[in-house]
């Protein structure tokens, strides 16, 4: 089954504790600190595998967790760092944000990796907090949390050539006889439900071609399944329009060419700019010859009043048209060997989308500003934000030195001036999340 599009949720690993210990040995009754660091979590890494066409395996598992780091130990030992978990997608997957809809990836390329939730960072044991003053710490910080993520993957084909076209109009068959794909063929419409791939070899080289099913008038609107279809042309970086040149349908198969070219250009501006070959199906059929002649007139006439918005496609040979009957390989192969000698001369296509970070890796110091402080309305001052929140959740704020650690980290970052800056008093309320602690100078 050609799945196109999935949802699933990915969680990186927590950091791993920091240990409290002190060092106890035979002759040494009182050693110093010497709790060890915890390991850090595993990634979540995505990585293509070409091995796969669709997104159908994640119809099965939704949810990807990577592995926590483990707790530190005494005699200064660090924790195991966890796991990182790999996630496999097809070439041409584009990840997206669930909540923000913003782009985190675009994954093309045979091998490609990118990391998007970097694991928690492991806690310090109390080893790191030994000073000159404060020689046995009690004290130690938790790990880091990881990071959890609601992600839409969308499968945009990546194929050289892309097949457009009216339903019925010879898409599958002209795959069928110029690649060993294998699409189901039959004389009535909606044949092809599926993108299908094949690749056509050449005498100088060979490129992929995708069977795009049949657009409908308002694909561009969503009619039928005109998003999903055309979603996959995006990648294609040069169209065959395949016209049934009969018109046995009862259709006008100039009029045909430019009710296409409009849902093009609906859903995608640029799109109804690449360049083309059209292709005149089935000129073995009576009529057709008569169709065609008409047909080239209109065509030549339309492609000077267009002429400076697809220009690159006709300096790169692009915008021809070319007659042949697919069902009896009539000029299939000169159509192919065409093809092929055009190809080199269109630019290749920008992958990655405007909308895209350099980068983009979510870690626990990429979420937000360090805090936030307003009034709520029962007096309390609540405090938010990304940083003060991992600051509670590392320390153990019931250990009187690790409370003291707390209190001067919060100072040194600037957060009790904001406080008195808005006129906190002693007593007064600070509510962090659902811990709320009184607040003394």
């Amino acid at each position: 089954m050609f799945i196109d599009r999935a949802e699933i949720y990915i969680q990186s690993g927590n950091g791993g504790n920091g240990a409290v210990s002190f060092h106890r040995e035979k002759y040494i009754a009182a050693g110093g600190p010497d709790g060890g660091n915890g390991g850090r979590g595993g990634d979540v890494i995505f990585e293509v595998d070409t091995g796969m066409t669709t997104l159908a395996n994640f119809r099965y598992k939704r949810k990807y967790r990577a592995e926590n780091g483990a707790n530190g130990g005494q005699n200064k030992m660090t924790g195991k760092s966890g796991n990182s978990i790999v996630v496999k997608v097809p070439a041409g997957t584009i990840v997206r944000n669930a909540d923000t809809g913003h782009v985190l990836a675009d994954l093309t390329k045979a091998g490609e990796k990118q990391v998007l939730a970097r694991g928690g960072k492991g806690g310090k044991g109390n080893m790191n907090f030994a000073t000159p003053t404060r020689q046995i710490p009690a004290f130690a910080r938790l790990g880091e949390p990881g990071i959890e993520l609601n992600l839409v993957l969308e499968l945009k084909l990546l194929a050289d050539v892309g097949l457009v076209g009216f339903p019925n109009v010879g898409k599958s068959t002209l795959l069928s006889v110029t690649t060993a794909a294998r699409p189901e063929i039959a004389d009535y419409h909606f044949t092809t439900i599926n993108p299908n791939l094949g690749v056509v070899y050449t005498e100088e080289s060979g490129f992929v071609m995708a069977d795009i099913p049949g657009l409908i008038e308002g694909a561009a609107q969503g009619q039928g399944l005109g998003h999903r279809f055309l979603r996959h042309i995006e990648r294609t970086r040069l169209l065959l329009h395949m016209i049934d040149i009969s018109g046995k349908e009862g259709r006008d198969p100039f009029d045909d060419f430019l009710k296409i070219n409009e849902e093009l250009r609906q859903y995608d501006e640029q799109l109804s700019k690449r360049p083309q070959i059209i292709v005149a199906n089935k000129i073995d059929e009576p009529d057709s010859e008569k169709n065609l002649e008409i047909f080239k007139e209109k065509f030549e006439k339309w492609k000077d009043e267009h002429a400076e918005e697809i220009a690159e496609g006709i300096e790169a040979g692009a915008w021809k048209i070319f007659e042949i009957s697919a069902p009896i390989s009539y000029k299939t192969r000169e159509l192919m060997e065409y093809t092929a000698s055009v190809l080199p001369k269109v630019p290749e296509m920008i992958i990655a989308e405007d909308e895209i970070k350099d980068e983009v890796v979510y870690t626990p110091e990429t979420d937000g500003p360090l805090f936030t402080v307003k009034k709520a309305s029962d007096g309390a001052y609540e405090i938010e934000g990304s940083w003060i929140r991992r600051v509670l959740e590392t320390v153990n704020i019931y250990e009187y030195e690790s409370q003291q650690y707390f209190q001067r980290l919060i100072r040194k970052k600037g957060l009790i001036d904001e406080l008195e800056r808005q006129g906190i008093q002693e007593g007064d309320t600070v509510r962090i999340d659902d811990f709320e602690f009184e607040f003394y100078d």
